[in-house]
């Protein structure tokens, strides 16, 4: 009975009627409220860029609100696009669709999205670690020789990536590829704002038992103004480990997705869609993970 009350609660995808769908990325539904746009976390998950089959309970919910946490204690560090996640801050013409947008939406500012990925690593892990192996470094960073795969690193290191379009992997890049893109004084603004907020995200974190690896932050512009936009410091957008587990020279168990990707390769998956879908065990220790995060980082049981 539990587990259908979990599947019940589920949102796949939206299709909210007389409301322009802007645009559905892997997890998210966007929509067009004219000044603003309306986020919708849904419960989709996706894995080696192909969306599965089958939703993770809660995951929505914790990803949204979670955002909505960060936002709130970045906004002294650099200005952002939230404006309410309460539907009763929402045009009243969305009160209708409360039952959807109670606890995975939020309502933002428009903002023209900069063409970079803007990720931080404190950590040595993922496509850094493979990076490493093969040259030393990281997009152009040198690190010091012989770390360890999850080995903490002695600052925290801007490693930017290109934004890929659907179906292929972002390519890390250097800094001066970053100038060139986007000019070098406002390549210089998102890093040093990236490490600043990181560094502030970690000390909340591991003093509630988490460490954040990595993440990624994205950034727009808006009547001329940095704003940091899209998701903050989620486990779709991070890599979190629980602190009291940590032990460089391995991976590390997580709170993100990570579990789903290990049962993808244990069963010898292509990559290719379509995707197989999860057994049931899988999806509730997916969720589980989740929501475990959710407490660990604010101390609340998820709404």
């Amino acid at each position: 009975m539990a587990q259908e009350r979990l599947r019940a609660d589920t949102v796949i995808e939206t299709n909210l009627q007389g409301l322009k769908l802007s645009a559905q990325g892997k997890v998210r539904d966007i929509y067009d409220l004219g000044e603003c746009l309306l986020i919708i976390a849904t419960d989709r998950i996706s894995a080696f860029d192909v969306v599965l089959p089958d939703p993770i309970p809660f995951k929505g919910k914790v990803l949204n609100q979670i955002s909505k946490f960060w936002f709130e204690k970045m906004g002294d560090v650099v200005s952002h696009h939230l404006v309410s996640t309460d539907v009763d801050d929402f045009p009243k013409d969305l009160l209708r669709y409360r039952k959807i947008l109670e606890g995975r939406s939020m309502m933002v500012k428009k903002a023209t999205p900069l063409p970079v990925e803007c990720v931080v690593r404190g950590y040595l892990s993922g496509s850094g670690w493979k990076e490493y192996q093969e040259h030393g470094s990281i997009s152009g960073v040198k690190l010091s020789p012989n770390l360890l795969e999850s080995s903490p690193l002695k600052d925290p290191i801007f490693t930017p990536s290109t934004k890929a379009e659907r179906g292929i992997h972002d390519e890390n890049i250097t800094f001066e590829r970053v100038g060139e893109i986007i000019g070098n004084e406002l390549a210089r603004t998102i890093q040093l704002i990236s490490v600043e907020v990181y560094k502030k995200a970690v000390k909340i974190a591991e003093g509630n038992g988490i460490i954040i690896a990595d993440t990624k932050f994205e950034f727009g512009m808006r009547e001329g103004k940095l704003l940091l936009i899209d998701e903050l410091l989620t486990p779709d957008s991070s890599r979190f480990w629980p602190k009291d587990g940590y032990e460089p020279g391995r991976p590390q168990a997580s709170f993100d997705k990570q579990f789903v990707r290990d049962y993808l390769i244990s069963i010898n998956w292509d990559r290719r869609p379509p995707a197989p879908h999860l057994p049931e065990e899988i999806i509730l220790k997916t969720s589980e993970k989740y929501r475990e995060a959710f407490r660990r980082l604010t101390g609340k049981e998820l709404n």
